[in-house]
């Protein structure tokens, strides 16, 4: 079994490039407003890296003779392009002496390119250089992840994405496919719109521009980065945090929607079921969490208990992981509403995390086939996503995909619980880990972060955070004898 090394080589170098200039912005600022030692950091970083990531990938241009990629080039390219560019970003944060050791290091920079936007620090102490390139990676990773889902994942035959335009009459994911550098370019543009407007409209809502930034970076990426050590809280506003709730929703719609609109197809938007059942979850979701907050008396008013749910119900449902209040301290029905919308996640080819609303779309109708399949044993069942049948192969892709998602989060969990923290604590981080929430429940309420987690257990969730990003297949399929001994 041969790898086109030559080809890997120019693909790490090209994110490895990419990641050493998108470190100048916070380079400039650090010689503005921080330390010398923070100064010192990135130019220690900013310099090495990229040249690090232009050497590979003129060397692996240069080198490369045979253009064609593979399937097992695909799955191994990703996957050390993402620990590739996760190292790279780490190194500001242990080189300005912002963290303490190169694990701390690690987490936050995997932290913020997987968007999981959970941290090991004290964002109250961050410099500023450091809060923006923490940001600034949150935003790229959104962009990789875009990247991943749309153009790389079903040249790989990863069917779980294939499903998300199961009904759409718009472009399909062999179209997307066959136009990549057309589509991606599109979808470039989408987001970078997206982030532009925002920001407008946050400078407009009174919110000073450092902190425009630093909330539209992580907001559009829904990693949910906070300026603000008491989050969006701090700034108190109903306007402000819509904008936010706003368009963290839209980053978690499937993109490709947006294409479709792009194309004058616009009633396609309001046909596509999996958006059509995440905005049903969402509702419900709203609906009990504001009638549980306002009947328990967490909040004095009916107002108040739903300007606290939308807010929440939309953050733990897109894994941004904002927050407003101490959801620790709401009513047990309510955290459990929130957990399992942390689990569902968003939609397909969005820049959110967890497990995707369009497989919990596909496993019901599994269960209702099995009814009536009990009743009916000879008929023939098929699962349909509005007018069309899902392919068997699908399916069962999914199924198998529940199943192992569900045995990794276990492991997730047991291995969390060696540090030995309750229950609550453990099973919701191994949750927030794995979905690239970044939230959690317990001693990691608002107050706390993934210090409480030995140096051991940091570097492991680290490393699930990045499992957890790539559909759980992607990287751990490298640990598997038969990738190394096939002959595709």
């Amino acid at each position: 079994m041969l790898l086109n090394i030559p080809i890997i080589t120019r693909m790490v170098g090209l994110i490895t490039l990419i990641c050493g200039v998108s470190m100048i912005p916070s380079c400039i600022i650090s010689f503005m407003q921080d330390s010398p030692e923070v100064i010192r950091g990135f130019l220690m970083s900013v310099i090495p890296v990229t040249a690090l990531g232009g050497f590979l990938y003129f060397y692996g241009k240069f080198r490369t003779k045979n253009e064609s990629f593979k399937v097992r080039d695909g799955y191994f390219a990703v996957s050390i392009c993402w620990v590739s560019v996760s190292i790279a970003g780490a190194l500001p944060y242990i080189l300005s002496g912002t963290t303490d050791n190169f694990i701390d290091a690690i987490f936050e920079s995997v932290a913020a390119f997987t968007t999981t936007g959970t941290t090991v620090l004290n964002s109250s102490a961050l410099p500023y250089s450091i809060a923006l390139w923490k940001a600034v990676s949150h935003w790229l990773g959104g962009m990789g992840i875009l990247v991943f889902a749309i153009a790389i994942l079903p040249a790989l035959g990863v069917s779980g994405l294939k499903m998300a335009s199961a009904e759409t009459p718009g472009p399909s994911f062999n179209k997307v496919k066959n136009k990549v550098s057309e589509s991606m370019k599109t979808l470039y543009l989408i987001y970078i719109t997206f982030t532009a407007t925002e920001f407008i409209l946050l400078l407009l809502g009174g919110m000073p521009v450092f902190d425009s930034v630093i909330n539209t970076l992580g907001s559009i990426s829904t990693s949910g980065m906070a300026s603000n050590p008491g989050g969006i809280a701090a700034f108190s506003s109903l306007y402000i945090e819509s904008v936010i709730t706003i368009f963290t929703f839209l980053a978690s719609i499937n993109f490709l929607l947006f294409y479709t609109v792009l194309q004058g197809k616009i009633k396609t938007i309001f046909k596509d079921t999996e958006l059509r059942v995440f905005a049903g979850i969402l509702f419900g979701a709203f609906i009990l969490n504001s009638i549980a907050l306002f009947v328990t008396g967490t909040y004095p008013s009916l107002a108040e208990s739903m300007r606290a749910s939308i807010f929440q119900t939309v953050a733990f449902s897109t894994t941004s992981g904002y927050y407003i209040a101490d959801y620790t301290l709401w009513p047990v029905f309510s955290q459990t509403i929130l957990f399992c919308l942390m689990i569902i996640g968003g939609c397909a080819a969005s820049t959110c995390g967890s497990f995707k609303v369009i497989r919990v779309i596909i496993l019901f109708k599994l269960i209702i086939r099995g009814f009536r399949k009990r009743l009916h044993p000879r008929s023939v069942v098929a699962v349909r996503i509005g007018n069309n049948v899902v392919p068997a192969d699908t399916v069962s892709s999914i199924t198998s995909f529940t199943m192992f998602y569900i045995t990794v989060y276990f492991v997730t969990a047991l291995v969390m619980s060696l540090d030995n923290l309750d229950m609550t604590t453990t099973l919701s981080a191994a949750t927030g880990i794995l979905s690239n929430t970044g939230l959690a429940f317990g001693d990691l309420g608002p107050s706390s972060n993934f210090s409480i987690f030995s140096p051991g257990i940091r570097l492991f969730s680290s490393f699930m955070m990045i499992v957890g990003r790539l559909e759980l297949y992607t990287i751990l399929l490298l640990f598997t004898p038969y990738f190394w001994t096939g002959e595709n």
